[in-house]
């Protein structure tokens, strides 16, 4: 395994590190370990000072594709060995980080962009080594889904994280089906060779809000609020509105307004009971003067139960 080693400005000695990274030294880090560690998603700079100093400390990074991973940590000044671990060979790899970690090796987990296991390879990884009874590590940063929810505005209202829908079909369709007719804000992520299609889904939902981020956290990053039916028209107005990978975030449906006119309970029981016997306006009249409730909200109460005409 690595010593503590010198990583991207971070003083191999702790006692000549400043506050900052000294704080990233201080963090217990064990042997035997899979660290998931975000990476930026489009601005290098956002990498933490605990995400560099386990990038070099790892034994070997696991990730999903090599020629991406070296140009990002050759921006850091990290070297280190990687591991190709993606969707078409994670169940294979995993073997063989087993055994690494099952040695004593700190092996680090990062995606292309963003936070592994989250709409990324990784997930199969990390249940494998947790089952196998073995540690995993979060090493938290960058997320587009945190990025544009922390913009979104949405004060009250739970949200669904729902990722990728199905790229297309008969599987698209009954996703989305099933995520729509949830009563939740939705975190939904797109490419820019399907983000018209998700805007022609999308319209359906009508003037409820939608929170549409691109390229974020880079040069020509761009965020925007508007009706879920204009989305299409949206992107239509700009071309360059089709290039780079969209983070969005349907608000949750707005609350049905508070029925203030709801009737009290006892004045529902004696309406009921007048009604039986009394014309519609009589029964209000006499219900409003009992209850105090005003006569016009008993009086429309009256016709809703028994649905004639007034008399």
């Amino acid at each position: 395994m690595n010593d503590l080693p010198l990583s991207a400005g971070l003083p191999a000695s702790p006692d000549h590190a400043g506050p900052l990274a000294r704080l990233a030294r201080d963090q217990h880090y064990p042997a035997g370990a899979l660290y998931v560690v975000a990476t930026p998603i489009g601005n290098l700079a956002d990498i933490t000072l605990r995400a560099l100093y386990v990038l070099t400390l790892a034994d070997a990074i696991a990730c999903e594709d090599t020629r991406h991973t070296r140009h990002l940590l050759q921006a850091y000044g990290v070297q280190a060995t990687l591991l190709a671990v993606h969707e078409h060979n994670e169940r294979q790899a995993t073997e063989g980080i087993l055994a690494r970690l099952r040695a004593g090796e700190r092996i680090a987990l990062v995606s292309d962009a963003g936070t592994p296991g989250v709409s990324d390879p990784g997930a199969r990884l990390c249940a494998a080594v947790r089952a196998a009874g073995l540690r995993v590590v979060p090493v938290p940063g960058p997320s587009s889904v945190t990025a544009l929810l922390s913009v979104a505005g949405i004060a009250e209202g739970a949200v669904t994280f729902v990722g990728f829908l199905p790229p297309r079909g008969a599987a698209r369709e009954r996703a989305w089906q099933r995520w729509r007719a949830l009563d939740t804000g939705l975190v939904l992520l797109e490419s820019p060779h399907r983000i018209d299609a998700l805007a022609r889904e999308l319209a359906a939902l009508g003037e409820r809000p939608v929170t549409v981020g691109r390229e974020l956290t880079k040069q020509f990053e761009e965020i925007a609020t508007l009706p879920c039916a204009a989305l299409e028209a949206w992107l239509a107005a700009d071309a360059q509105r089709h290039r780079g990978e969209f983070t969005l975030v349907v608000h949750p449906p707005a609350a049905p307004p508070a029925d203030d006119d709801a009737l009290p309970a006892e004045a529902q029981r004696v309406l009921a009971l007048l009604l039986a016997e009394l014309p519609v306006k009589t029964a209000a009249r006499l219900a409003s003067a009992i209850t105090g409730v005003p006569k016009g909200a008993l009086y429309q109460a009256a016709l809703a139960q028994r649905a004639v005409s007034p008399d």
